[in-house]
């Protein structure tokens, strides 16, 4: 009886942590055509800042405010380093937000007006000949 309730409370804990962590990544872009003939592969990734700063930057309100992201993250600005848009086949970009768990700790130090977010973005893409 008793591992059964343990055994229970291990795929809690596992479902609603992988739950949790599949949130953290957002793909912006996911392309899936079928080409013949491709003439090369690119793929990337980098770390970028995904800070926000409060509507309102008042301690302790700036808690329930909506926040605003400093820094724009579009995929069209690292589609870019693969080639000519209209040559690319097969885009993804996404953004991994997992490290931003940790750091939410600046969101409490700040009382709630500012929380760095440090994020990777990764693309992949096909380019046509």
């Amino acid at each position: 009886m008793i591992l059964r309730r343990t055994t229970q409370g291990v795929l809690s804990i596992v479902a609603s942590t992988s739950l949790f962590l599949g949130g953290c990544t957002t793909a912006l872009v996911h392309d899936d055509v079928a080409y013949p003939k491709t003439g090369a592969h690119c793929s990337g990734s980098q770390g970028v800042d995904d800070s926000s700063i409060a509507v309102l930057p008042v301690p302790v309100v700036a808690f329930v405010v909506p926040h605003a992201n400093l820094h724009d993250i579009k995929a069209d600005d690292y589609l870019k380093r693969c080639g000519d848009p209209t040559k690319l086949i097969n885009r993804k970009v996404e953004v991994n937000r997992t490290a931003c768990i940790p750091a939410g700790l600046t969101r409490i130090i700040t009382l709630g007006i500012w929380q760095w977010c440090p994020a990777s973005v990764s693309w992949a893409a096909d380019v046509k000949p």
